[in-house]
């Protein structure tokens, strides 16, 4: 397996949360940093990750890449009408 490039950063954390941290690795036979990495990659894969995706999206539109409206839900009524025109064909 590859490793995966780290960069080490400092943080400041309320006491109290640091010791949230430490009761939880010490619960899992983890480290410390094991804990903090996975709460990163919660936030990451939740709240965070919605974030990036508009900022990906604004940054596209910005760009231009768009797909004007009008064409997808043409696109969506042709698939639709497919569907029910498949769906007749079967029933007779």
């Amino acid at each position: 397996m590859a490793t995966e490039d780290k960069t080490q950063v400092s943080l400041r954390v309320p006491a109290a949360m640091l010791a949230d941290f430490e009761r939880i690795a010490t619960a899992l036979d983890r480290d410390r940093t094991w804990v903090m990495l996975r709460a990163f990659r919660v936030y990451l894969d939740g709240e965070g990750g919605h974030l990036l995706d508009e900022m990906k999206g604004i940054e596209e539109l910005d760009a231009g890449q768009v797909v004007d409206f009008d064409e997808v839900m043409d696109k969506a009524d042709a698939i639709i009408a497919a569907a029910r025109n498949s769906r007749q064909a079967k029933v007779g």
